[in-house]
């Protein structure tokens, strides 16, 4: 199956230059969203993580069907004032300004093998930023899967750990 297929491609948006890659047609058919579940859980059983990690907002699109396929937990990274209780968190730069990621304080036990699921990879700045975040809590990151990656922003090259992704765009 082509995945590029289901994937439109919006220019100009958010702000002109940029070159939107919208997933809502793939996940609004069945047949490519399992198809790209299954193909991430080809990838994925390689590494054997024993929880999957997604970041806010659409790492949990991603991220929480895996989880339920591999039969694995599924931890939310979520935006800073999202979490009750105890969090730990991590303030980084994106594109457009920065952002802060946090997970419960609870969640990760040392030695816990962690897969990080996105929608997309551009610099890397969201998912590295993540990967600091489970390591300091005491983590193993053993690969990181997203659906896209836009091979000229060069994100790959700042992460430690294995990535794959299933679709590449140069931007």
């Amino acid at each position: 199956m082509e995945l590029k297929d289901y994937i439109r491609v919006q220019e100009d948006f958010p702000r002109k230059g940029i070159s939107f890659k919208d997933v809502s047609p793939l996940l609004e058919n069945a047949e490519a969203f399992r198809f790209t579940i299954d193909e991430m859980k080809r990838i994925a059983d390689e590494w054997q993580p024993d929880v999957i990690v997604g970041p806010e907002s659409r790492g949990f699109l991603f991220g929480a069907p895996l989880a339920i396929v591999m039969k694995k937990g599924f931890l939310m990274a979520r935006k800073a004032g999202k979490l009750p209780g105890e969090a730990l968190s991590i303030s980084y730069d994106l594109e457009y300004g920065s952002a802060t990621l946090e997970i419960p304080a609870f969640a990760i036990k040392k030695g816990t093998r962690v897969l990080i699921v996105d929608d997309l990879l551009a610099t890397g700045g969201t998912v590295k930023a993540l990967e600091t975040l489970l390591e300091n809590a005491g983590a193993e990151i053993v690969g990181f899967i997203t659906l896209i990656e836009l091979t000229d922003l060069k994100g790959r090259d700042i992460l430690k750990a294995p990535f794959e992704s299933l679709i590449k765009y140069p931007h």
